[in-house]
């Protein structure tokens, strides 16, 4: 448990980057574990350089492509207050759906909030992205955890870049038996440690594709709400009704509709509300709005079908 507060106590201190001191304005996380230890570690500052040729742009509010994950990140906090959930999967029918951007842009976006608190954890175990996405080099992390190798205070990573600090918790190796670690014992008692000891902290799970392996579905009783990441010319509505089973007794609060590129028609933000119909943006004078890397982007009338699909999810 104390080295649990240490690590995140971590994510509190002041960065250095190119050697001159960079200010955080951020206020201390909201639920912070009581008699945070004294002792602090610099954050990981993450490259603004490399997080762009990764299409990680969530962290920098001047950035316009930033706004519908901003759009996305008060959505879904509002659906998982409201109900007090804080564990949040997120996933997609199969690979290349682009749900790790999504995943990661998500969590640098709620980490700009000064009163919410963020942990994101890569579980995808046979296809782990997040380190690679950030620029961390790891050699610990969520693997070691579950095989008692390494402490869960040492495997977390605090990362922060301007006013966008959080913790993350790596997976630092790949694993080809990754249904058996998904619903194994130390897995349970993971999830149950991460509950108690981040309280009011939002714990944003990368999970594998639905439909590759039996992954997710081991998962999803342990956890309280998913995002589903769909991909505009990959997604099929096959996937789509045989991934609506496997999620019938899980809230799905949004659904991101990735990697459309038809320009021409109205902006789309790409996700709904427990299956409600969502309606077009577009701005007053009929051209797109900037598009975000990894967010649904504008729709074709060919993809109507689709999203109709998605939203009687």
């Amino acid at each position: 448990m104390e080295r649990i507060r240490q690590a995140v106590e971590r994510a509190r201190g002041p960065g250095v980057s190119n050697g001159q001191s960079q200010q955080y304005t951020q206020q201390p996380p909201v639920g912070m574990p009581a008699a945070a230890s004294s002792a602090r570690r610099e954050p990981v500052l993450l490259n603004g350089r490399h997080l762009e040729s990764m299409r990680v742009i969530s962290h920098d509010i001047a950035d316009p492509r930033s706004k519908s994950f901003d759009m996305l990140r008060t959505q879904v906090l509002q659906s998982m207050d409201a109900n007090s959930w804080r564990f949040l999967g997120i996933t997609s029918p199969t690979a290349e759906c682009g749900k790790s951007i999504v995943a990661t842009n998500l969590a640098l976006s709620i980490a700009r909030q000064p009163e919410k608190s963020v942990l994101l954890v890569d579980m995808d175990l046979q296809k782990a992205q997040v380190a690679k996405q950030l620029g961390l080099r790891c050699d610990q992390g969520l693997i070691g955890v579950l095989r008692g190798k390494t402490d869960l205070s040492r495997a977390i990573v605090p990362v922060g870049i301007k006013n966008s600090k959080l913790l993350v918790l790596p997976c630092e190796t790949t694993v080809p038996n990754s249904s058996e670690w998904m619903a194994s014992r130390s897995m349970a008692a993971l999830l149950k440690q991460l509950n108690r000891d981040f309280k009011n902290w939002t714990i944003i799970l990368d999970l594998p594709p639905i439909l590759l392996t039996d992954d997710v579905i081991s998962i999803l009783p342990q956890i309280d709400c998913v995002l589903f990441v769909a991909a505009a010319g990959l997604t099929t509505a096959p996937e789509i009704k045989e991934c609506n089973k496997h999620l019938e007794a899980t809230p799905v609060v949004r659904i991101v509709l990735n990697k459309a590129t038809d320009t021409s028609a109205a902006y789309y933000y790409g996700y709904s509300r427990y299956g409600s119909s969502p309606a077009p943006q577009a701005k007053a004078n009929g051209r797109a709005s900037a598009r975000p890397a990894g967010v649904g982007r504008s729709i074709p009338s060919s993809l109507r079908k689709l999203v109709d699909r998605l939203t009687r999810f």
